[in-house]
């Protein structure tokens, strides 16, 4: 076992009753779509564990996405490619809309969640997990190279590159106005701190990193530094 394994078992075992960011995104989601659902993933790229996920409690998913690698996740029933800005569907079409870490992305977001509003069936639900700007990990990852995100996580050298960010959308604050103007009311607004995903290349990023993430999730007052917001927002 490399260290990474044996550090996470031994700090954040699912056993300690510790839940992982993505498992903890999914039962958001599960709160929100039944066997019946009809459900958008926006920006669902290639094949994922969310798409997967999405696929096996719904009763259709469908992708759309700005790259034609969509057009390769096994877990779609359906997969659409739009040019960044309206989406290639009628008003109504779908009961929930899921996002994972695509907002980050999006430099309209206020037409995009009007779009997703129009697209929604009325009292549709908008999910989505996005980084919160006011995060060390968002504020490095705009100002170095974007393939740093993928050394300091250890991933693959064949790893795909990170997007773009513009971080036009990533506070309590922004998501709370942006999403009001698009006709949604929030539900559910959770500002969510997790294991140092972005530690895993050295052990002198690990530990001080799981310093700060048992700092922030000690108190309520200190919730806005957290690195991910975790969101259901209704359509009015």
């Amino acid at each position: 076992m490399n260290w990474q394994k044996k550090y996470i078992k031994k700090y954040y075992s699912p056993e300690k009753g510790w839940i992982d960011g993505t498992t903890q995104f999914h039962n958001l989601c599960r709160g929100f779509i039944s066997e019946t659902s009809k459900v958008l993933e926006f920006g669902a790229g290639p094949s994922n564990k969310t798409s997967q996920f999405l696929s096996g409690i719904s009763a259709e998913l469908v992708g759309l996405d700005v790259d034609l690698e969509v057009k390769e996740n096994k877990f779609l029933s359906a997969a659409f490619t739009y040019d960044g800005s309206f989406f290639p569907f009628d008003a109504g079409t779908f009961d929930i809309v899921v996002s994972n870490y695509v907002m980050e992305h999006v430099a309209q977001p206020l037409l995009i969640c009007k779009e997703i509003s129009r697209v929604l069936k009325p009292g549709g639900v908008f999910i989505f997990r996005t980084p919160n700007f006011f995060h060390y990990v968002p504020i490095l990852s705009y100002f170095f190279p974007m393939g740093l995100a993928n050394w300091v996580r250890n991933l693959p050298d064949d790893a795909h590159d990170p997007y773009p960010t513009v971080y036009k959308f990533n506070s309590e604050t922004k998501c709370r106005e942006i999403l009001n103007a698009a006709g949604f009311e929030i539900i559910e607004l959770h500002l969510v701190e997790k294991e140092p995903s972005y530690g895993m290349k050295s052990r002198l990023l690990f530990f001080p990193m799981m310093a700060y993430e048992r700092m922030v999730n000690a108190t309520e007052k200190l919730r806005q530094f957290r690195v991910n917001i975790f969101c259901a927002a209704g359509k009015k």
